[in-house]
C-alpha cells in the first residue's frame, strides 16, 4: 500500500498494514515503544493481540471468562492493567454492559489471560431502547483517569444534535450505576461528529477524541476537565473508518481504521500540533 502524504496539515502518516487476520480493529493501546495491543468488535474472537509497528503479529491472548458481545475500546491505567470496553450498543437495547479488566499482558505467560468484570448501567436510561431522539447509550470510547473509567457515548439520536455524554465508573470489579459527569457538543454532522474512540496522554494533560475524519482535543485536561467542551477540533483529512486511537507521547498518536471495501486495516500516526495561544476555533 502507498504511504499517506504527511506534507499537508492534518493528514495521517501511514505506518503499516495490520495483520490480515485483523479486519475490525476497535481499540488500541501502547504499553511499550513500537508496539500496540488491540481488540476487534462484535462477531470476532475474544482475543487480545500484540502487533509491532511493522504490522507483524507478536502475540495473541484468549481472554478467559469474557465474551465479545461488542468490544469497542481499550484503555490502560498507570500500572499497565488493561480494560476492554464491552459496551457497544448500536440499538441502545443492551442490559449487560461491562468492562473487562486484565493484568499487564506484556508480562503474562502463555496464551490465556484472566479477566475480571466491571458491570454497569446508565443512570438516566429507563427504556430499552429509548425514543429515537434519545439514543445516547451506545459507546465506543473510554479512558482511565485517577481511579475511574470515563465512558463517552456515541450519539445515535435522530435528529442528530452533536451532543456527547460522559459517564464514569470505578476501575475495580463490581456492579455499578454509572455516574453522569458532563455533556458537550462536537459538531452537528451525523457522519463526521460521532465519537469512535478516546485516549488520554501519558501525563494526563491532553485528552483526544476520535471521529470519522476529526479529532477533538481537550488541552489542560488536569485543570479544565470537560468544562466548556473541546479546546479545538482538528480535521484529519481522512475518509476511512477510523475507530481507534492511543497516545505514544504527549503529542504523538497512533490510529487505526477498519478494513472495508479493499481499503483500511492500517496503523497510522499523527502529531497533534501545539495550540496557538488563545485559539479555540476548529483547525
Amino acid at each position: 500500500m502507498l504511504g499517506w502524504s504527511c506534507a499537508q496539515y492534518g493528514q495521517l502518516r501511514y505506518v503499516a498494514e495490520l495483520p490480515k487476520a485483523i479486519n475490525e480493529c476497535s481499540g488500541i493501546i501502547s504499553l511499550r515503544p513500537n508496539e500496540i495491543w488491540l481488540i476487534e468488535d462484535n462477531g470476532n474472537p475474544d482475543n487480545l493481540y500484540a502487533v509491532d509497528s511493522s504490522g507483524q503479529m507478536l502475540k495473541s491472548f484468549k481472554v478467559k471468562e469474557a465474551k465479545n458481545d461488542d468490544w469497542e475500546a481499550l484503555t490502560m491505567d498507570r500500572d499497565s492493567q488493561v480494560y476492554i470496553g464491552d459496551f457497544g450498543n448500536n440499538g441502545n437495547k443492551r442490559k449487560n454492559l461491562r468492562i473487562y479488566k486484565v493484568p499487564n499482558p506484556v508480562i503474562e505467560p502463555g496464551d490465556k489471560i484472566e479477566a475480571r468484570k466491571i458491570s454497569f448501567r446508565y443512570p438516566d436510561q429507563d427504556a430499552y431502547p429509548p425514543e429515537k431522539n434519545a439514543l445516547y447509550y451506545d459507546a465506543e470510547a473510554f479512558f482511565h483517569y485517577e481511579g475511574f473509567l470515563y465512558i463517552i457515548n456515541k450519539n445515535r439520536g435522530r435528529p442528530f444534535n452533536g451532543k456527547a455524554r460522559v459517564y464514569r465508573v470505578p476501575d475495580q470489579p463490581g456492579d455499578y450505576t454509572a455516574e453522569w459527569v458532563a455533556e458537550f457538543t462536537t459538531c452537528e454532522d451525523y457522519r463526521q461528529c460521532q465519537i469512535t474512540d478516546a485516549a488520554i496522554s501519558p501525563e494526563g494533560n491532553r485528552l483526544a477524541l476520535l471521529g470519522y475524519g476529526n479529532l477533538w482535543v481537550f488541552e489542560n485536561f488536569k485543570r479544565r476537565g470537560f468544562k466548556n467542551g473541546p479546546t479545538r477540533m482538528i480535521a484529519l483529512g481522512a475518509n476511512t473508518q477510523l475507530e481507534s486511537v492511543c497516545f505514544i507521547s504527549e503529542t504523538e498518536l497512533y490510529l487505526t481504521d477498519e478494513r472495508s471495501h479493499g481499503s483500511g486495516g492500517n496503523l497510522y500516526s499523527f502529531t497533534i500540533p501545539l495550540p496557538l495561544k488563545g485559539k479555540t476555533q476548529p483547525e
